[in-house]
């Protein structure tokens, strides 16, 4: 492995410095009233923060002091004005949700506290329950700089009901090309054969296709910085991806994001779907989900790599720009500690637990039956991700579902646009391609000077 270069200091991202937050107007918010102290939450809107915001109440009833106030917020949307208001120091929040995409990032220009320090004065937290990779991942120079509300790999779910009764056999460890045949036999009039996400944006389309691009033999760059999304590794996952979504994907393809395609499966409307490892909190929870029992889980396909699946944790940070950081980590270890995942299991359901933070979470006896299907997968995925590794031949830069480097956030999302425009049939994959190349040419070149 070559050495890895480190993500270079930058002040501000395009998005930063084109963004303006100014109390994100429109934004769902909860608490925020009373004496004492107010600690702002911006939070990604899914199944499991909703949980968390219903059980806030418990905790403020636990420390009278604190008032909580969360801003909701679309996955797209949370990460432009999360990281506009930390590297432009808004201050605007006390807690924000972050991933190890930036807790790395942000920990080395300064933008983010120390929560290690927290984490060893806070008695009972054990930052070493954590699972290793993913406390690695959210770590810098020894230290973590957020904590893992959940973390997740990424796998294949199917419908075992139908799978048998088109007598196929999906294996544990499929191949991409398997998976591709059974969509196209399962196809049919009200079921799309697998549903796929198309959706712009670097954490939505790009998630998934970066983990197929890897498989096929495909990278981003090379060992020098030079461009690789017109090689024809990466042209074949692409075409393989765009076509299997336009032939046998969901309708609508180009504008579903994991949300989309979560719902496709749990109401019974398509037979496959590739994605992160924590969708199985809404597919098997009966109040959400048609299916509940009837889903198979499978490891990442393969091609001409294996052991594909992304790492990844939605995670809670404190900027540096906090006024109120013991009140804050008050709040933050509540949210990530093991006491909130006994109190998910037993207030709401076990198969409502955040999944794939703590080793612990996978030795409760109830978790363990809930999750027999899938939680030792999880926990596998998670475990044998490995950013440093991420593809056949070497490159210089860390990551499996995204390239640990600033730029990515504007670069991916500029990428991920060319994408949808060819899964919605508005432009070639080639085309897509050869301006995707552009892109990434111009970060590179800046690289390479940097070596140079």
């Amino acid at each position: 492995m070559p050495v890895k270069v480190l993500p270079k200091v930058v002040v501000a991202t395009s998005l930063a410095t084109t963004l303006v937050v100014s109390g994100c107007a429109g934004a769902g918010s909860f608490g925020g009233d009373g004496d004492g102290t107010t600690i702002t939450v911006a939070i990604v809107s899914n199944s499991q923060m909703s949980d968390a915001i219903s059980l806030a109440p418990e905790f403020e009833a636990e420390n009278p002091g604190i008032n909580l106030k969360f801003v909701s917020l679309s996955e797209n949307e949370a990460r432009a004005k999360i990281t506009a208001s930390v590297a432009t120091g808004g201050g605007e929040f006390d807690v924000v949700m972050i991933s190890n995409f930036e807790t790395p990032q942000w920990a080395e220009n300064g933008w983010l506290t120390n929560l290690s320090e927290y984490a060893d004065a806070t008695p009972g937290y054990d930052e070493d329950d954590f699972i290793p990779t993913l406390k690695e991942s959210l770590s810098y120079e020894g230290s973590m700089y957020s904590v893992p509300f959940y973390g997740e790999s990424s796998f294949l779910m199917y419908r075992k009901d139908l799978m048998e009764q088109a007598g196929i056999d999906m294996p544990a460890e499929p191949t991409w090309q398997q998976v591709a045949d059974a969509a196209a036999a399962l196809d049919s009039p009200g079921l799309s054969g697998i549903c796929l996400r198309g959706k712009p944006g670097w954490g939505e389309v790009l998630a998934p296709l970066n983990t197929v691009i890897n498989a096929f033999g495909g990278r981003w760059y090379d060992e020098n910085w030079n461009a690789q999304l017109n090689s024809p590794e990466v042209r074949e996952a692409v075409q393989f991806y765009v076509d299997t979504v336009r032939e046998h994907g969901q309708a609508g393809a180009a504008t579903s994001g994991f949300s989309e395609c979560g719902t496709q499966l749990s109401q019974g409307n398509t037979a496959m779907w590739y994605d992160a490892t924590s969708a199985v909190s809404v597919l098997e929870d009966p109040s959400s989900s048609n299916v509940v029992g009837q889903i198979g889980y499978a490891k990442a396909p393969s091609a001409a790599k294996g052991d594909n699946g992304w790492l990844y944790s939605w995670a809670l940070g404190i900027p540096q720009t906090s006024e109120a950081p013991d009140e804050a980590w008050k709040f933050v270890s509540w949210m990530t500690s093991k006491e909130y995942l006994n109190k998910v299991g037993n207030e709401l359901g076990w198969e409502r637990v955040p999944p794939g933070s703590r080793l612990s979470t996978y030795e409760i006896p109830e978790y363990a039956e809930a999750s027999a299907a899938y939680g030792q997968l999880t926990l596998d995925s998670i475990d044998s991700a490995d950013p440093n590794d991420p593809t056949v031949d070497p490159v210089p830069y860390t990551g499996v579902q995204f390239l640990t480097i600033p730029e990515f956030q504007d670069l991916g999302t500029r990428v991920s646009q060319q994408i949808s425009a060819a899964i919605a049939g508005q432009i070639s994959v080639d085309d897509a391609l050869d301006q995707a190349q552009q892109y990434a040419e111009v970060v590179g070149k800046t690289y390479q000077e940097d070596q140079g």
